[in-house]
């Protein structure tokens, strides 16, 4: 019994060291392959964890799903979110919860097809129970928003609190909360229900007290990195962050349909105008103007053609004077001859 325990806390180290030196890499190889282990930790974490796979040790169980890996995965989020930030966080979280979604649903899938094709029952893939499998992914999204909450909160500055009290008490806290809630989602009003909880309350406390130091000199050994900023967020930054992105994605639908309203506007701007450019030959005296044919012809038939302008005719105020001086309101009125006197006529007539 006591050789499978020290077997468990050996793997439990590798894993462990594994996902800590896999983020530690990223800044020589990419964050990819770290990713790539969490994607894995959580598929196997679904998978072992529907298997059953546990390790008794007297009156204390220990589920080697939540125990090893689900350990792994709060491992990988805590670092990730203490040099990262919310927003590569909320994407982690999101990843993860995803793959424990889609672990059981591929199970029931491949468990529905050999049925039908009449094989035998597939032993070596679990067949998910709904109700612990629910409580999982539910709690793992509660867990991981917990975990920053609180490891900002314990950051405070005017609580004073060290990196390693802030550390250890950040890791048990978010334990203590997996237990709550998961065994409560997923046993309750089982006859085995306070056995389960008690039990796994101590089983993760145990498993604090072994990953605490590892986890406490990786942060400290990369906060005294020059090229890491491990900086105080408020509160709430990781549920911050989820609304941001959730307004910058309406705003910028919003931007799209205005810029898209505005782009088919211009289009039917453009379609409806056309410009005259260039050097336009027309004559001194009669103003025709020539086309690029070398005929001539009126001006507005010319800019008829090659416009959407319509001429509409009238007369200016100088043209009115000279064609029709009697309509002009200040032209005086013509004074009507005068009449000639009878010595006049008279003389005119001797002439």
């Amino acid at each position: 019994m006591y050789v499978h325990f020290l077997m468990l806390v050996a793997g439990a180290l590798l894993v462990y060291a594994a996902v800590l030196s896999a983020h530690a890499m990223r800044h020589r190889f990419g964050p990819v392959h770290f990713y790539a282990l969490m994607g894995g930790l959580a598929a196997i974490v679904s998978w072992v964890s529907d298997a059953g796979v546990q390790l008794n040790m007297g009156w204390v169980t220990f589920n080697i799903g939540s125990t090893i890996f689900y350990t792994a995965l709060m491992l990988g989020v805590f670092v990730i979110y203490a040099f990262e930030g919310p927003r590569i966080t909320q994407a982690l979280i999101f990843a993860v919860s995803s793959v424990l979604v889609v672990m059981p649903v591929t199970a029931l899938l491949l468990h529905g097809q050999n049925n039908l094709l009449g094989h035998a029952p597939l032993a070596f893939i679990p067949m998910p129970d709904w109700r612990i499998n629910l409580a999982s992914v539910t709690t793992t999204l509660l867990d991981l928003v917990f975990l920053c909450v609180v490891w900002e909160f314990l950051g405070t500055p005017a609580l004073r609190i060290k990196l390693h009290v802030r550390t250890f008490l950040t890791l048990l806290g978010v334990m203590w909360i997996d237990v709550v809630l998961f065994t409560t989602g997923a046993f309750w009003g089982s006859p085995a229900f306070s056995g389960i909880m008690a039990g796994s309350l101590l089983s993760r406390f145990m498993i604090t007290l072994l990953a605490f130091p590892m986890l406490y000199a990786y942060i400290h050994q990369q906060s005294r990195r020059p090229d890491v900023n491990m900086a105080n967020r408020p509160i709430l930054a990781i549920l911050r962050q989820m609304a941001d992105i959730s307004e910058e994605l309406s705003q910028a639908q919003q931007e799209i349909a205005r810029r898209k309203t505005a782009e088919e506007a211009l289009q039917q701007a453009l379609s409806d105008v056309k410009t005259l450019r260039g050097f336009i030959p027309i004559c001194a005296g009669c103003k025709k103007v020539r086309d690029d044919k070398g005929y001539w012809e009126q001006i507005e038939s010319y800019v008829r053609r090659h416009s959407e302008a319509q001429f509409s005719h009238g007369l200016c105020p100088d043209c009115i004077k000279t064609y029709y001086p009697l309509l002009h309101p200040h032209h005086p009125a013509p004074t009507p001859p005068a009449t000639p006197s009878p010595d006049e006529i008279n003389r005119e007539s001797a002439m």
